[in-house]
C-alpha cells in the first residue's frame, strides 16, 4: 500500500472506533508480521501466498465474530505462551523501521524506499540509522545478511 503502511491503516480504523472487520492478508512471513496485526487490531492474519479455500474461510470466521488464525500462527503462539522464546532484536523495531530494514534488505536504494513509502529520503535514512543501531550493526551489507539469517527476505 503506498504512502502508509497497513498497520498504519488498521491503527486509524481503531482510532475511530470502527466496527470494520479487517483480514491482513500480506506477502510477509507469519512469524514475523502476524502478531504485530493482531496486536493492532486485525480480526485475523493470512498470507498472501495461502490457499484460496484458506482465505474464504478466514473471511467466513471472521464475518462470524470470530478471530482468524493460521495453524502456523496458532502454534506459535502457543508456543510463546507455553515456553520462554528470546526475543528477536528485530521485534523491537517499529513499523517503518522494518519496513526499511526489508526494502535494504532486498536491494531498494534510500531514494527508491522514500519514494515507495512517500517520505523523504532524509527520514528514510533516520530510519535506516535506528534499524542499525538497534540491531547492533553497521552496514546494509550487515543488515541484509542480518534479515537474510532471520529468514525476514
Amino acid at each position: 500500500m503506498p504512502g502508509r503502511s497497513g498497520l498504519e491503516a488498521l491503527a486509524s480504523l481503531r482510532e475511530t472506533d470502527s466496527e470494520i472487520k479487517v483480514l491482513v492478508v500480506s506477502m510477509y512471513p507469519e512469524d514475523q508480521y502476524a502478531v504485530r496485526c493482531l496486536r493492532a487490531g486485525a480480526q485475523g492474519y493470512a498470507n498472501k501466498a495461502s490457499d484460496p479455500v484458506a482465505l474464504i474461510e478466514a473471511v467466513r470466521t471472521i464475518m462470524q465474530g470470530r478471530k482468524y488464525l493460521t495453524p502456523e500462527v496458532a502454534q506459535m503462539l502457543a508456543e510463546s505462551v507455553s515456553e520462554r522464546v528470546p526475543e528477536m532484536p528485530h521485534s523491537a523495531l517499529s513499523e517503518r523501521e522494518l519496513q526499511t530494514l526489508l526494502k535494504i534488505a532486498t536491494g531498494r536504494r534510500l531514494s527508491e524506499i522514500a519514494e515507495e513509502l512517500m517520505l523523504s529520503p532524509k527520514t528514510v535514512s533516520v530510519y535506516r540509522s535506528r534499524v542499525l543501531e538497534k540491531l547492533g550493526l553497521t552496514n546494509n551489507a550487515e543488515l541484509t545478511v542480518y534479515a537474510i539469517r532471520n529468514q525476514l527476505v
